[in-house]
């Protein structure tokens, strides 16, 4: 047939359509689908010619870039075979084009399996269907097709990255028509609208919008211009415009391949299009037979005048020598196109999927509208975006995120998709001055209302039953009585009259006065104390540590917690010293000079005072200025260098035990304990061990008396932050058990300097002691029928399988927890999950906080995949992982992600993505980050260890992470990477992130680079002299001193544009990120270089290009 006939008539979109027979449809979203893929030229408002010459209205159209020729021009004799050499159901690869490619720098794929490009796609369960006829084939274009490259209709409210905008279309013309310029002739464009139609459309055979695909081309062919402009209106770009495949990394085939080779490659221009098989052409760069065609018209390439991909610079590219106006172009000669460029092939870094494009989408998409949590099941913004939190029922993401928000109804439903269902809960999360704190309720001498069976709490998820006499529990449906003094009426559709008045029947967090019932010993807790344990051992000394702290201190007394518009603080203080024995002091108000009491007798502890040991600050005001004045003085000639450790904390506890109160030791501790005492260490860091079976020992404590002593303090309700100051190693697995165990926090500050390092600890020591914190608190999490929480990760100790104990909590620390399913979800019903904690404020005062949050269940995968969170995804896989390095080798654990995350991926493939080229990796919309951010756990010092990273560094990390919620760990796995000299001075806005990629640097550029731990300026050698002076105040770049601390204080626009982005960047993260400026070619510059997380590491880790090709490699394994 002549490509250029019109369409056969089909019947529109919404009727029935012909069904192939034996092929059953899934049904999409519930709803029946009609069980043909649909025709690809069906009507949509109306028929739609063969040829849209004129895009809608407000569409700019893109100018052509390489492809095939007008249609026209290529025809198909009636007797050969559509296909020529692909196999069935497959399609050539993207067009030859005139584009220039550039070598692979140095990396090269795991994998010999050439991985074809990833597929972006929505879920939506397909048939597979006999070969599609010329006019179906177009729909393979989705092998190309990126989601949200299109406009769907409004999307279900649970969608992946939230709503794309949708954009009018033109009467009688498909929506995306325009969007890349409009539809080469004969070809209809790409259909994947699939995604977001009431159920009543049939799902298209094409990639729906849900997933991301690219295809590599399967030689070195060479590469399509990126996409490079701006969002057109009612366009959300999810990941790498629909025109450029990937390049793979195995050699172009020396002939045709078999019927049924899988080619990987994007399905390009329709069969039809393609020149029949004659001898005597040449082997295109793609792998095709066939003259070499030059641009075709109306397919899509840059915008010209417009920022790169994700704001990020492109790689340069020759471009095809003509560009004139689409409909104008006539077809080019063969002689007029530039020679065929054989290169080394490589997938172009911009076709897969990118984060800061994600994050930059869902910022335009979500950042202007408050999330409002009414909707059960909703997925919320990503952590990256700012948004406004309107609580309507459910808790914020603020204090509950999930890893999908659609939950399998059956346990067999979850093992297949391999999703774990877990959740990241931070009970004590600050919230922004713009939200208001949760209520709190005091129900008097009778306490919060609760169900008589499972104890659940009131929350506005309970049914009231026979005209608010009784209320039927959401949990375990038991029916329980109203007290009188609770009852109220209900109106017309069975809700209580007051429920808006009432926090607990409206809000999805609140908080209750706890009676007396809920305290220790039936009697209601005394205010809290914090007791500063101060090592003042030689090494302590000679640093400058004691004077310093000591001069701090004095100050920092009066940022003490206090509640709401209290005068002064409620909690009292205490001082102990220590280096092999301790000394405690006696600062009552009354005395003129501290008194200082020795205990030598550290294997025994016992507290020498009671009364004068924990005092009001502004009471005995005196006395404590003048004893910190005395402590450096009298330490000053100390030779004292060993330690004990143990008898500190069990020194801090027995005080609290004494005084009948919780509270929190600060321990300021230099080195490793050695001396005659409990809890004494022996040096065993022993890098040999690093990849063998013994690995997992570095990680674990040297003795059980830490964790017996933790168990003690946890029952006191006493709380201990670490700040170690090493010289060398310390055996930071052992030290940091106890504040593990107390839902403590440690901090570290190797080879301390005043001069380097004093910011960096007084403001970590500030935050520490200023922040609001709940002590002897416990945590249950209650859930409907049918789930059950099962496992539990972060800075607590259990003593049962279902109470969290912390000895202290604060608004940095999260619970992670992971459900498992013990019986049948209902879809209708849901399912329900209420985190309450029971805890002493640091007034004194014994409350319960609770947090309600209702999710969606699901009969259909496709839902689980839409309904999914990568970073929490990724933060709860981190956390597994970093506990499973105590008990099992490195590898395994490593193994075992990759696995995970390749079933996950296996599983979307099989059961929802439309069928393709196994040649294809197909993501899903909401997980087509899950394969980077996977990289860089596996990347982690953790788990794959540099030279340089030294045990203690390892066992640090590991505890860091394990209490880390979710925007922490999105921001520590995958750093953001700024660039100071490319936005306009005068911009007040943070400049947009670009991609954590050594090719992404340009030396005549500086660029800040944070992970919420560290902060980098790295300066390319080529900075012009101008910049170099505004910001360092020196002449050229040579003379920049390498690492750096502080940049100097100027006054000009770009040194105070950088220091008040630096600024704001500390603001926003929960530990003070110390600065350090490298040189490009500097040696500090290797240091730099570990944090470009896409790149390879020194350590082995493979760069994201080459990872992905090996998940795709695993995923095409558990396929076969």
């Amino acid at each position: 047939m002549n490509v250029n006939q019109s369409a056969p008539p089909v019947p529109p979109y919404g009727q029935p359509q012909p069904v192939y027979p034996g092929y059953h449809q899934s049904s999409y979203g519930g709803q029946p689908g009609s069980t043909a893929p649909p025709n690809t030229y069906g009507v949509y408002n109306g028929p739609v010619p063969g040829y849209q010459q004129t895009p809608p209205p407000g569409v700019s159209r893109a100018p052509p870039s390489s492809g095939v020729p007008p249609a026209s021009t290529a025809q198909v004799p009636c007797g050969q075979g559509a296909y020529g050499q692909f196999g069935q159901g497959d399609v050539q690869n993207g067009p030859s084009s005139t584009v220039q490619m550039q070598r692979l720098p140095g990396s090269q794929p795991f994998g010999s399996a050439p991985l074809a490009p990833v597929v972006s796609q929505p879920a939506v369960l397909q048939p597979y269907g006999p070969p599609p006829t010329s006019a179906q084939v177009t729909a393979q274009l989705a092998g190309m097709q990126i989601s949200g490259s299109v406009t769907p209709a409004p999307p279900p409210s649970g969608l992946g990255y939230g709503p794309p905008t949708s954009l009018a279309p033109a009467s009688g013309s498909f929506p995306n028509a325009g969007l890349y310029g409009s539809c080469p002739q004969g070809q209809a464009p790409p259909l994947s609208q699939a995604q977001g139609h009431s159920g009543a459309q049939p799902p298209q055979r094409s990639a729906p919008q849900q997933a991301s695909s690219f295809t590599p081309q399967a030689s070195g062919g060479p590469r399509m211009p990126s996409m490079t402009g701006p969002l057109l209106p009612g366009q959300s770009f999810g990941g790498p415009p629909v025109n450029q495949p990937n390049h793979v990394s195995s050699p172009p085939p020396p002939q045709a391949p078999h019927p049924g080779t899988q080619m990987a490659g994007p399905p390009g221009p329709p069969p039809s299009m393609h020149s029949s098989q004659q001898q005597g052409y040449q082997l295109q760069q793609n792998g095709s037979f066939g003259p070499a065609r030059g641009p075709q018209p109306n397919y899509g390439s840059p915008y010209p005048g417009a920022p790169a991909f994700g704001s990020q610079p492109g790689p340069p590219q020759s471009l095809p020598p003509k560009r004139l106006d689409p409909d104008a172009i006539p077809s080019p000669q063969l002689n007029e196109l530039p020679p065929q460029q054989k290169t080394r092939h490589r997938i172009d870094p911009d076709a897969i999927p990118s984060p800061i494009q994600v994050i930059e989408d869902d910022r335009n998409n979500r950042g202007s509208e408050p999330f409002v949590t009414g909707v059960r099941g909703q997925v919320p913004p990503l952590v990256t975006t700012n948004f406004l939190v309107k609580d309507q029922g459910n808790a914020s993401p603020r204090y509950i995120r999930c890893t999908s928000y659609n939950i399998p109804c059956t346990s067999d439903m979850a093992k297949q998709a391999q999703v774990p269902l877990a959740a990241v809960i931070k009970p004590l999360a600050r919230l922004p001055p713009e939200e208001a704190s949760p209520y709190l309720v005091d129900h008097g001498e009778s306490g919060p209302l609760r169900c008589n069976r499972c104890k659940a709490y009131m929350c506005p998820f309970m049914q009231f039953v026979e005209g608010g006499r009784r209320f039927q529990c959401c949990f375990c449906s038991c029916i329980n009585d109203v007290p009188p003094q609770y009852f109220q009426h209900l109106d017309h559709t069975g809700k209580r009259v007051d429920a808006y008045d009432r926090p607990e029947l409206s809000l999805g967090s609140y908080e209750f006065l706890a009676t007396v019932d809920y305290c220790k010993n039936n009697k209601f807790p005394s205010p809290p104390a914090f007791i500063f344990m101060i090592d003042v051992s030689y090494n302590a000394i000679r640093s400058g540590l004691v004077r310093l702290l000591c001069e701090e201190l004095k100050s920092l007394l009066d940022f003490l917690p206090r509640e709401g518009g209290a005068e002064e603080s409620a909690i009292r203080v205490g001082f102990v010293t220590y280096n092999k024995v301790l000394h405690f002091y006696n600062v009552k108000s009354s005395l003129a000079q501290p008194q200082m009491m020795v205990v030598s007798d550290v294997a025994d502890m016992f507290v020498p005072l009671l009364d004068g040991f924990l005092v009001n600050v502004n009471e005995s005001r005196a006395v404590i200025i003048s004893l910190l004045d005395q402590i450096p003085e009298m330490f000053a000639d100390t030779r004292e260098t060993e330690t004990v450790f143990a008898p500190v904390i069990q020194a801090g506890m027995e005080a609290l035990k004494a005084a009948e109160c919780a509270g929190k030791l600060f321990i300021f501790h230099t080195s490793l304990p050695i001396a005659e005492a409990p809890g004494k260490l022996k040096n065993r860091d022993d890098r040999k061990l690093i990849n063998t079976d013994k690995e997992k020992t570095l990680f674990q404590p040297q003795t059980g008396a830490y964790q017996a002593l933790a168990k003690e303090c946890v029952a006191q309700g006493c709380c201990v932050d670490l700040f170690l100051f090493p010289n060398q190693y310390v055996d930071v697995a052992t030290l940091s058990v106890v504040p593990q165990l107390t839902g403590g926090s440690v901090y570290k500050y190797t080879c301390f300097q005043v001069e380097n390092d004093q910011e960096r600890f007084m403001s970590d020591l500030r935050r520490d002691v200023e922040k609001v914190v709940g002590f002897d608190a416990v945590m249950r999490v209650r859930t409907s029928t049918g789930i059950r929480a099962v496992d539990f990760f972060g800075a607590f100790y259990m003593s049962n399988t279902t109470d969290v104990e912390l000895a202290g909590l604060d608004g940095e620390k999260t619970v992670t927890v992971e459900f498992k399913h013990d019986d049948r979800l209902n879809e209708e019903s849901g399912a329900i999950l209420q985190c309450a904690l029971l805890y002493t404020s640091c007034a004194g005062q014994r409350r319960l906080r609770i947090h309600n949050l209702a999710l969606n269940c699901c009969t259909q995968l496709a839902d689980l995949y839409r309904n999914c969170e990568t970073d929490t995804l990724i933060n709860y896989m981190a956390k597994f992982a970093y506990r499973g390095v105590l008990n099992s080798p490195v590898k395994t654990v490593r193994d075992t992600l990759i696995t995970q995350c390749a079933q996950i991926l296996a599983c979307y493939r099989k059961n929802c993505a439309s069928p393709s080229s196994a040649g294809q990796l197909i993501l899903p919309e909401c997980m087509k980050l899950l394969p980077v951010y996977l990289n860089c756990v596996l990347k982690s010092d953790v788990l794959q260890p540099g030279a340089e990273v030294t045990t203690d560094d390892r066992a640090y990390v590991r505890q860091l992470v394990t209490s880390m919620d979710v925007a922490e760990t999105n921001v520590f796995f995958y750093p953001r990477l700024l660039p100071l000299t490319k936005s306009p001075i005068e911009s007040t806005t943070e400049p947009p992130a670009i991609r954590a990629s050594e090719e992404r640097l340009s030396n005549g550029d500086i660029y800040l680079l944070e992970n919420g731990l560290n902060l980098f300026i790295w300066v390319g050698a080529g900075v012009q002299q101008g910049v170099v002076q505004s910001l360092f105040s020196v002449s050229s770049f040579s003379q920049i001193t390498s690492g750096l601390s502080i940049l100097p204080v100027l006054d000009n626009p770009l040194s105070k544009k950088v220091r008040g982005l630096i600024d704001s960047l500390r603001a926003q993260r929960s530990r003070y990120m110390k600065l350090i400026v490298v040189k490009q070619e500097d040696k500090l510059e290797m240091l730099f270089k570990h944090f470009l997380v896409e790149d390879k590491s020194l350590s082995g880790g493979a760069s994201y290009v080459d990872f992905l090709c090996h998940m795709h490699k695993e995923i095409r394994q558990l396929l076969s």
